[in-house]
């Protein structure tokens, strides 16, 4: 499972958001309340949905728990901040480097990929985690967390190690 690398432009996302934590799990929560008002979200670029993570500054993956703290989003794409519907929030994810990985099933086998990506792909690579969000594109292969068949991009905020720059 090797990963398309893609360079973007800044991307400006609307949506709602909460702070989490792996043992309380209220995802599924926060999606069912963003998706009872997603069509109310003006200037919305494409028909996608965005699941973002934003870490805290300094996150090592090897530090990572079930208790650690970070933010969970579920939004969509937009050309601007206008007209932003009452009890959104938005948020402009940063532009730059991303290793894109396709993640194939239910999101019950999201684990073994995640496992892959960090575990093995990432240490081998000549790339380290960048002080970026990271994020899932849902897209039109997305057909929910248990169809054996939803696709779903995994956006990896990436830069070049400092051994890989010489």
């Amino acid at each position: 499972m090797e990963p398309q690398l893609q360079k973007i432009e800044p991307r400006k996302i609307v949506g709602k958001c909460l702070t989490t934590t792996l043992s309380f799990d209220d995802t599924a929560e926060l999606w069912k309340e963003f998706m009872s008002r997603h069509k109310e979200i003006k200037n919305r670029i494409n028909s996608g949905f965005y699941s973002m993570q934003v870490y805290p500054f300094g996150f090592k993956v090897e530090e990572f728990s079930r208790e650690t703290k970070f933010e969970r989003w579920a939004a969509v794409e937009v050309s601007s901040f206008d007209d932003v519907p009452d009890g959104m929030q938005t948020k402009t994810i940063a532009g730059g480097l991303y290793a894109v990985f396709k993640h194939v099933g239910p999101v019950k086998q999201f684990v073994e990929t995640s496992n892959y990506i960090y575990g093995t792909w990432l240490p081998q690579s000549k790339y380290k985690l960048d002080e970026r969000s990271h994020f899932e594109r849902l897209g039109e292969k997305y057909y929910g967390p248990e169809h054996p068949e939803s696709e779903e991009e995994i956006w990896l905020p990436i830069q070049l190690k400092p051994e890989s720059n010489k």
